[in-house]
């Protein structure tokens, strides 16, 4: 089972790869919005904000999130590690259920190019 500590640095590779991206990932990324992700079995949400294609002001919180994020993503935490890793398809995962991805029509339509 992934640790707190893996998932946080597995999301801060996840910011990295985002501001390396290339001009259509990037753009995508481009929206200004809260974002959470909750790691259901380590009962942990980090909470930060995305940024001109960048992950910012990440921070870990123990148990759901405290409030309701425009991007809220709930997975395991092996699953952030193996999606982060290139491991885990997340179009094959959310199908399936392993991952969770809300958002508003217009975020998720702009995001779905990173995924």
């Amino acid at each position: 089972m992934a640790t707190t500590e893996q998932c946080r640095k597995a999301l801060e590779r996840l910011a990295g790869n985002l501001a390396r991206a290339n001009d259509d990932v990037r753009g995508a990324a481009a929206l200004e919005r809260s974002v959470s992700c909750h790691l259901t079995d380590l009962d942990t949400t980090f909470t930060g904000r995305l940024v001109h294609g960048r992950i910012e002001d990440v921070t870990a919180t123990p148990g759901p999130p405290a409030e309701r994020a425009q991007v809220r993503l709930v997975m395991t935490g092996d699953d952030l590690v193996s999606l982060v890793d290139g491991r885990l398809d997340f179009p094959r995962a959310w199908a399936r259920g392993r991952i969770r991805l809300e958002a508003g029509l217009r975020d998720l339509l702009r995001l779905r190019s990173l995924l």
